[in-house]
Order: structure tokens, then C-alpha cells, then sequence
């Protein structure tokens, strides 16, 4: 009993002490996983999950909008405690400590027209105009795909716009996440627009390695998502793995 107090406590103190209990966590524009409401309240299904543990874990959490680059400075600089994302950031890699628990999977996918051929290697973008959401880093793989001398990348300011762009010919593919996409689409007339998965990948919570409590505030998630779990107040607990990659798709964003 004692060593288990003694285990216990850096976490208990760590959300009891009043100058600890606020976390600052970003959340950026990406419907209806996190996106800004009208109200201008954070909103989102991941939002409503993250509530739900930092107030299990003892925490009181403000919410920062943000561009998805700004997240990835003020996580690299401490300015932010943490920020519900996806896993495996190159630009992060040793900025950041990565939740255990993830609530949800992602999908990148390819969008294109029903006469278009699917994206069944990644060498199916060579030579082609491929649509992006502006703001949107891809985990790292948009500056691939704009050094890529035979790829040509134009933007789009949203999902809408992105797959109005497809349908009028301007450009060959769409990457974009699956649920916004799946979201955004209106039939019957979008029923031409198909998908290939290109690849999946978890969501989790990454905590800033700027700020000196970032373990303890990983573990403090970790030990509410499991209680909360057993609950049934939030998804089950998943089992992790490297997820689909589409052959071909660049070694160093997989």
C-alpha cells in the first residue's frame, strides 16, 4: 500500500495542486473530428472525448484554435500543454510524448471521378494534379508532394470546395481525411466522386516534451481514458497498429 501511495501521488498532486489544474490544449480545424464552432466554442467528437478525460483526470481544459502549423510551434515550444492529433508526426518526432490511449482512428484517402483509376500504388500521382485542404500538413507529406517535381499540388480552402474542384476537372485526386469527406458529400450529386484508402493512422494525445510534466500528464489520460472506458463513457479501448499504408507511399511519412 505504501509503494502504490507512493506511485500514485505525482499524479494525484499534479491535478490537485491549483496552479496545475488548467491545460492548455490546441485543437485545429478538422470536422467533425475538432473543429471551431459557430459560437466559437471548440467542437468535435475528439473535443467531447477530451473533455471528458481531462475533467476524469482532475483537469480543467482551455481550448486554443489554431492553424495546424502554429500547433506544431507552440507544442515545440511549450506554449501549448497538449493537442488531440494524429501519431507518428515526423515534424514532431522527439517534441512530443504520445498518449497510449486512442479513442479513434483516421483515414487519408484518395478521391477521384468513377472514370479515373484508382490509387492501388502511390506511383498513381506521378504525373498528376492532386488536390489539398489548405492548412493541411498531412502529417509531413504535403512537402513531399510539392517537392515532387512531376506532382502538381493546388489548394482548396475546404472539403466542399475540394471536391467541387474534383468534379469540374481541376485536378486528378483528392487527398483529405475520410470522415470529413464522408461528411461533406451530398447525393446524389456527388455519386461519382470513389475512394482508395491511402492511410491509416491513430489519433491520440500528444503532450508538449517542452513542458517538464509531460509524462505525468500523458500517464494522468491514460489511467481516466481506461476508467472512463470501463465506464462505457467513451470508445473502447483500441488495440494499436501501423495501420494500411498503399504500396509505395514515402518510407519516411509511413
Amino acid at each position: 500500500m505504501i509503494v502504490a501511495l507512493v506511485v500514485l501521488k505525482p499524479v494525484s498532486v499534479l491535478a490537485e495542486t491549483s496552479d496545475n489544474r488548467s491545460l492548455r490544449i490546441a485543437y485545429v480545424e478538422f470536422p467533425p473530428i475538432t473543429y471551431q464552432a459557430e459560437n466559437g466554442q471548440a467542437e468535435g467528437s475528439f473535443i467531447e472525448i477530451t473533455r471528458k478525460v481531462a475533467r476524469e483526470a482532475g483537469f480543467e481544459a482551455e481550448f486554443l484554435y489554431l492553424p495546424v502549423s502554429r500547433a506544431y510551434l507552440y507544442l515545440t515550444n511549450g506554449k501549448i500543454d497538449a493537442w488531440p492529433g494524429v501519431t507518428n508526426i515526423p515534424a514532431l518526432d522527439g517534441e512530443v510524448l504520445e498518449s497510449w490511449a486512442s479513442p479513434l482512428p483516421v483515414q487519408l484517402s484518395a478521391w477521384y471521378l468513377e472514370q479515373t483509376p484508382p490509387v492501388d500504388h502511390f506511383d498513381r500521382l506521378l504525373g498528376k494534379t492532386v488536390i489539398v485542404i489548405g492548412g493541411y500538413t498531412y502529417g509531413g507529406l504535403l512537402s513531399w508532394l510539392e517537392s515532387e517535381g512531376s506532382i502538381r499540388v493546388t489548394e482548396a480552402p475546404n472539403h466542399r470546395s475540394a471536391l467541387d474542384m474534383l468534379k469540374r476537372g481541376r485536378g486528378d485526386y483528392l487527398l483529405d481525411y475520410r470522415q470529413p469527406v464522408i461528411d461533406t458529400l451530398e447525393m446524389p450529386a456527388d455519386s461519382m466522386i470513389r475512394e482508395s484508402e491511402v492511410r491509416s493512422r491513430n489519433l491520440a494525445w500528444l503532450f508538449s516534451l517542452a513542458n517538464p510534466r509531460a509524462a505525468l500528464l500523458r500517464d494522468a489520460f491514460d489511467d481516466a481514458y481506461i476508467r472512463l472506458a470501463e465506464k462505457g463513457d467513451v470508445p473502447p479501448l483500441r488495440k494499436l497498429n501501423e495501420g494500411f499504408v498503399v504500396p509505395g507511399f514515402p518510407e519516411q511519412y509511413r
